[in-house]
């Protein structure tokens, strides 16, 4: 007998979620992410080392890797954190995209390279997954028990700034691998990309990239156990971005007057901010259910959980984020204030690791009773 989901994060992911929220309130205000995204190039090194002090860059993994066993739902509430404070940190794509699958995936010797130095703050492993539906960018051939890399990968978030990258790669026989790529390794070049949301980013490119036997995490397994963590963070994300920017939108509404009474109790402006609180704790409880249904190896059920969560993260962010900025009328447009920074953070999630129109169609393809494309009706 299977017991049943519990909404109530418990005492130690409450107490992360706590840790999480006063670190990135503390380090990172809103002028502190203006002088990061102008002057340091979108990342904030202050701030990622001192979330590796604290253990959050290490919290997720499982014990065995020098974890906390916080698990999914653990890097769903720091991921939130971070977005109620748009901190300008790779945290996703690090622990999600790098540090969980070399600690499930590589061999001792790769987790003594690199899993200590990532958690500790001493090196940056980033990852680069976006595309990995169609067209990863990346190609390989096999060399032996090595592959030969060449391709273009897109905005790689902090690949400036990282030694390593863990990437998937399609070979000539259309089967994929996740590898890890040393990016100071001869053939490698980065090039700096300006991204929606401000943050840091570079595209990669790679000619004749030789990756050994022992850098090779896996194959198709790799690649979808990954993704689906990634997408789970950027839900996570997503949920903080539309929270607070919900919360900041209420303090607006509810200050700003017009005709003599705050244009809260237009009803036209509750009926857009209530679906903007629907929308938003509808990625609160997709984005929970699925974190623990892998959290409680469900694996086969949380597939189309984790699709739920991101369609939602999606679809629902964006309407959230269109909302808040429209109701803060013409400042809403200004670059310069803050919830426009939000609106920006909304849209970049929205579309990164599938938009809500790619992420439906790999849901109806997972659902078995659902119709074909080009079936008899």
């Amino acid at each position: 007998m299977t017991s049943p989901m519990e909404f109530d994060l418990g005492e130690d992911l409450t107490a992360l979620a706590d840790l999480a929220g006063e670190i990135f309130a503390d380090q990172a205000p809103v002028d502190r992410v203006v002088a990061v995204e102008r002057t340091e190039g979108g990342f904030d090194a202050k701030l990622w080392q001192t979330l590796a002090d604290a253990g959050l860059l290490a919290a997720v993994l499982p014990e065995a890797a020098g974890g906390g066993e916080m698990g999914l739902l653990g890097l769903v509430a720091i991921a939130e954190q971070q977005g109620r404070r748009l901190a300008p940190v790779p945290f996703v794509a690090v622990v999600a995209g790098a540090a969980m699958p070399i600690a499930e995936f590589g061999s001792d010797a790769l987790r003594a390279r690199y899993l200590e130095p990532l958690t500790t703050g001493q090196a940056l492993v980033t990852s680069g997954f976006d595309g990995v539906a169609g067209d990863c960018g990346l190609h390989g051939r096999l060399d032996g028990d090595a592959v030969i890399l060449d391709g273009r990968v897109l905005a790689v978030p902090a690949a400036e700034q990282a030694s390593a990258a863990v990437l998937p790669v399609r070979l000539a026989d259309g089967s994929q691998r996740v590898v890890v790529v040393d990016l100071d390794a001869e053939g490698v070049r980065r090039e700096p990309v300006a991204t929606t949301f401000r943050g840091a980013a570079a595209h990669l490119e790679l000619t004749g990239v030789r990756v050994a036997a022992d850098s090779v995490l896996g194959g198709e397994e790799v690649v979808a156990w990954t993704l689906q963590r990634l997408r789970l963070g950027l839900a996570g994300v997503q949920i903080g971005v539309c929270a607070q920017a919900l919360e900041t939108t209420a303090q607006y509404v509810s200050q700003r007057e017009q005709f003599g009474r705050p244009i809260s109790t237009n009803q036209a402006v509750a009926v857009r901010a209530a679906d903007a609180y629907l929308d938003t704790e509808s990625i609160r409880l997709t984005t929970t259910r699925a974190a623990w249904l892998l959290d409680t190896g469900r694996a086969e059920e949380a597939a189309a959980a984790v699709l739920v969560a991101k369609l939602w993260a999606a679809r629902g962010g964006l309407r959230a984020v269109h909302a808040t900025q429209h109701l803060h009328g013409g400042i809403g447009a200004d670059i310069d204030y803050p919830i426009h920074r939000y609106f920006l953070w909304g849209r970049q999630l929205a579309f990164s690791l599938g938009g809500a129109d790619q992420i439906a169609a790999e849901l109806g393809a997972s659902i078995e009773s659902a119709p074909r494309i080009g079936a008899p009706a």
